[in-house]
């Protein structure tokens, strides 16, 4: 009876202990930010469809250039390109990432901004893109040296030095 009650008991401790650590406890810093996800190219392009326009949706077009070599650099952290335009006809990249955390480090050797998910990131070519997708719950990655936000916006660290992350998504 005594063993029945132990494991009982540790049975409910140990419950407990995933539930308040997060399900398994896995460490992803920006799991609290509530930013939202994309599994695939399609997910991402009808993310990015519900505040702004991803049309004519190609997966690592050969004529278009921005960041062709840095995607396929493993330093990066980058699972997949592809491109699209919005609906004014002015280009978006868009990145599927493996990890976020390599990503950022490039980024800020790199002096880059962008539109981050928490596994993905958007370079719109239009400022009204950009302004398009601030509702989206996606923030803003700089990690260009004095970057600074209107008070009332989120600013906060990123995962690598020099880099902060914002949900003011400013003109570009």
């Amino acid at each position: 009876m005594r063993i029945k009650r132990a494991l009982t008991a540790g049975t409910a401790a140990l419950t407990a202990l995933v539930f308040l650590t997060g399900c398994g406890g896995e460490d992803d810093p920006l799991a609290d930010l509530g930013l939202p996800s994309a599994s695939d190219m399609a997910s991402l392009a009808s993310l990015i469809n519900e505040h702004a326009a991803c049309q004519d949706l190609e997966d690592d077009p050969a004529d278009w250039d921005y960041m062709r070599d840095e995607a396929r650099d493993p330093a990066w952290g980058i699972k997949e390109r592809a491109h699209c335009f919005d609906e004014n006809g002015d280009d978006i990249t868009l990145f599927l990432l493996n990890d976020m955390q390599k990503f950022q480090d490039q980024s800020a050797k790199a002096e880059k901004q962008w539109v981050i998910g928490q596994d993905f990131a958007v370079a719109p070519v239009s400022d009204e893109t950009g302004q398009a997708l601030a509702p989206s719950k996606m923030m803003f990655l700089s990690c260009q040296p004095g970057f600074t936000t209107p008070s009332g916006y989120k600013k906060i660290d990123g995962l690598a030095d020099g880099c902060v992350m914002s949900n003011y998504i400013p003109l570009v």
